[in-house]
Formats: structure tokens, C-alpha cells, sequence
């Protein structure tokens, strides 16, 4: 079975200064690992809709899904939504179905809508509906790019949503190994056991504990039975 590969496009000039921390990333890889689905490509882009039309197009000939994160909010600077509309070349319309639910969401506040939030509403024509358990406004989907919003926990409800819906693949199994040893006295021998295994990926990552130099050793693979003697070998590497 062949693992469906997928890449992430963070959308945000405040990721970019530093103001805000994307845990977006972590969370979608993690998240698709789980079903086989591989992340090949992260990028980072500003809120410019040349720069997000650019992105999509690129990154959805190359890969089987690509999911998106924010400018699907009510300010002047989200733009995702008409980007990916320029970008499909497809209409930029008012989803009834969402100026609805967004009625429904600011009258349970006590609020009334406006302009702005009325912004949100608008999507590409032919879009399909992501489903949003935290503030029931939805996320979109057009053609294999999936539209998710910046905020955590409502991106996370919008992914959680559209995983039955996804391609699977062989899961990713992983195995790590943690030595107080550094990374530079085993490199050699640890570069010899991944030629030996291609089919599996190996990474070592140093840290210090207490003044003392450690490695973990991580072996990556959807190939469990050279996963499992990769693994047996590197114990053996590190007791000699």
C-alpha cells in the first residue's frame, strides 16, 4: 500500500515575526501519521495573496493533499479564501450554508452580524465543508486542498472531521533508542546501519542532561520487519 504524501502551508504574518508559535505543524503531522498519511513539505507564508496562489498551485501537483492553515478569518489581511478561489480560477461566492451558521453562532452571543463577519461566508465556488465542533463555522475543501482555520483547537476540530474521509496508508511505526553518549562518537557507526537499512529512517538527536551529552535514536519505517532488525542491530552497535 502506498502511504498517501501530503504537505502543510501555514498562512500568517504573525507566525513569520514570532508573535505567535505554530503548533499547527506538530498537530497535522502527528495526526495524519496515524492513518499512513506522510507530511514531505511545511512552508510558512505571509498573508499575500500572490504568495498563497503560488503555494497551492505548487504544492497541490506534488502531493496528494495539501491542508492549509489560516487568513479564513473576518479581517482585511485573511485572504485564503479568495487566493484559492484566483487560484482554481473559480468563483469567489457567499455560502448560504455558512452566513447561516454564522447567524446562528453571533445571535447565541447576543451579537448581530456585520461586514466582517459576513467575510467569512465567502469561499470558492464548488468548495465542500469542513465540520467545526468548537464554533460550528466550517473549514473548506477544493480539489485536494483542505482549507483549516489558524486558531488550535478549531483546526484541530476541522481535521478530526475529514480523517475518515482520507486516503490511508501503511501507519509509520517508531522505535527510538536513548544513549548518554554523543551523537559525534556514533555517527559513523549510525550512518553505516542506515545504508544497511534504506527502507528505514533513522535520525539521532543530541541533548545534555546534567552536563552530560546524550543521543536518541529514532528509527522510522512502514517496513516493521527491517524496522525490527534495524533495531536489533543498533542495540548491538551500542553495547560494542
Amino acid at each position: 500500500m502506498k502511504n498517501p504524501s501530503a504537505a502543510v502551508l501555514i498562512i500568517g504574518n504573525e507566525i513569520l515575526s514570532g508573535r505567535t508559535l505554530d503548533t499547527n505543524t506538530q498537530t497535522i503531522a502527528s495526526t495524519l501519521e496515524k492513518i499512513g498519511v506522510i507530511i514531505r513539505e511545511a512552508r510558512t507564508i505571509p498573508d499575500e495573496k500572490q504568495a498563497i496562489i503560488e503555494s497551492v498551485l505548487a504544492l497541490s501537483q506534488k502531493y496528494d493533499y495539501v491542508f492549509t492553515t489560516g487568513g479564513i478569518g473576518p479581517t482585511h489581511d485573511d485572504i485564503t479564501s479568495l487566493a484559492i478561489s484566483e487560484a482554481f480560477s473559480v468563483s469567489y461566492v457567499r455560502s448560504e450554508t455558512i452566513y447561516k451558521l454564522l447567524e446562528q453562532f453571533y445571535q447565541s452571543r447576543g451579537e448581530q452580524m456585520n461586514k466582517a463577519r459576513e467575510k467569512m461566508a465567502f469561499i470558492p465556488e464548488g468548495s465542500t465543508l469542513i465540520k467545526n465542533e468548537v464554533t460550528k463555522v466550517p473549514g473548506f475543501a477544493i480539489k485536494n486542498v483542505y482549507c483549516l482555520a489558524g486558531v488550535p483547537d478549531i483546526m484541530k476540530s476541522m481535521l478530526n472531521s475529514i480523517m475518515p474521509s482520507l486516503k490511508h496508508g501503511n501507519v509509520v511505526r517508531s522505535l527510538s533508542y536513548t544513549v548518554m553518549i554523543g551523537e559525534s562518537k556514533i555517527a559513523e557507526s549510525f550512518e553505516a546501519l542506515q545504508n544497511k537499512y534504506p527502507s528505514v529512517d533513522m535520525g539521532s538527536y543530541p541533548f545534555t542532561k546534567d552536563g552530560t551529552h546524550g543521543t536518541s535514536l529514532v528509527l522510522r519505517a512502514t517496513d516493521y520487519v527491517n524496522l525490527e532488525a534495524a533495531f536489533r542491530d543498533l542495540k548491538s552497535l551500542i553495547k560494542e
